[in-house]
Parts: C-alpha cells; sequence; structure tokens
C-alpha cells in the first residue's frame, strides 16, 4: 500500500474504514434529500387538469395511467361505485365539506351548488391529487374522480383513499 492509500499513521484502520462509511451514507442522505426536494418542486409546480368539473352529467374521464379513479369511469382499472346518500344536494355538500375536512394535507379548491373540487397533498414528497364530487340529485348518488396529477403509477394510492373516504362520509351520514 501507498501514503496515498493508507489510513494516516496516527489512525487505527478501523477509525479509517468509520471515516469512509461516513462519507459514503452521508453523500447517500444528501441524494435522497435532493430527490425528495426535487419531487416536491416539481410537484408544486405540476397544475390541475384543464379539464375539471362537471359537462353533460359526467366528470372527465381518467387516463389509461393507473394513477386515476372514477365513478363514471366503465373499465374495472379505473372505476369504484357511487356513493348513495339521502337528504338535499346541500346537505350531500355539507357532509362532503366535513368529511374532507377531517382529512390531513386537503384544501378545498372549488365549491359550487352540486360540485366540490378538492386537492389532496401526500405526506412526504408533497403530490398532488385531484378529487372532483359531483352531487346527483336525480339519481340520489355522488360521483367522484381522482386523479394524480404527475407521474403514471400511484401504487394504488388514489383508490384507497377513496374506499376510506367513502367509509367516512358513510359514518358522518349515520
Amino acid at each position: 500500500m501507498s501514503d496515498s492509500q493508507s489510513p494516516a499513521s496516527d489512525e487505527s484502520p478501523s477509525t479509517w474504514k468509520h471515516r469512509v462509511r461516513s462519507v459514503f451514507y452521508g453523500g447517500i442522505g444528501i441524494l435522497l434529500l435532493a430527490g425528495i426536494g426535487g419531487a416536491r418542486n416539481m410537484n408544486a409546480s405540476s397544475q390541475p387538469a384543464s379539464r375539471l368539473g362537471v359537462f353533460d352529467g359526467r366528470l372527465a374521464a381518467c387516463p389509461d395511467s393507473p394513477n386515476c379513479v372514477s365513478t363514471q369511469a366503465s373499465d374495472s382499472s379505473h372505476r369504484m361505485d357511487s356513493i348513495p346518500w339521502e337528504g338535499s344536494v346541500d346537505e350531500a355538500i355539507v357532509n362532503l365539506k366535513k368529511t374532507v375536512g377531517s382529512l390531513p394535507r386537503t384544501r378545498i379548491v372549488t365549491t359550487a351548488e352540486d360540485y366540490l373540487h378538492v386537492e389532496f397533498t401526500s405526506l412526504i414528497f408533497g403530490f398532488v391529487d385531484d378529487v372532483e364530487f359531483w352531487v346527483n340529485p336525480k339519481d340520489k348518488v355522488i360521483h367522484f374522480r381522482s386523479a394524480s396529477r404527475v407521474g403514471y403509477s400511484d401504487l394504488g394510492a388514489n383508490r384507497k383513499r377513496m374506499q376510506r373516504f367513502v367509509m367516512q362520509f358513510h359514518q358522518r351520514m349515520d
């Protein structure tokens, strides 16, 4: 071993190895933080889909990617059941707002007579998902669409969130 490759004469080999490990793991930590920061910045600048809202009694269709669920989708990979409800449209909107308000990292963006647009933000990376609710008074159901703004797969996050949401909404109605 040459002098440039060996640890300093007053350092033991275990101290030298500890320093190498510290530098290595410190570098990994910096890369992870940079990746998280980059993902947060990328998502912070993302905009909601250009076509949000109800058009001719329908919410926007889900894209081909698996990061969206909708009660109006025809394919099973995106489809979820609508939420039945009793009472007035106003009561349904109030209960939707209360259920949304009980969940962390949510922001109501738009409220209309029979429509609600909400942003859900993920804890770690800050990804924003757009969730729309349309209260259909004719059929006495609430349709929803939950879609990620960025990326391809959400590992089932939108479906799991909406399953929990529906349970909480029903508990609030009881």
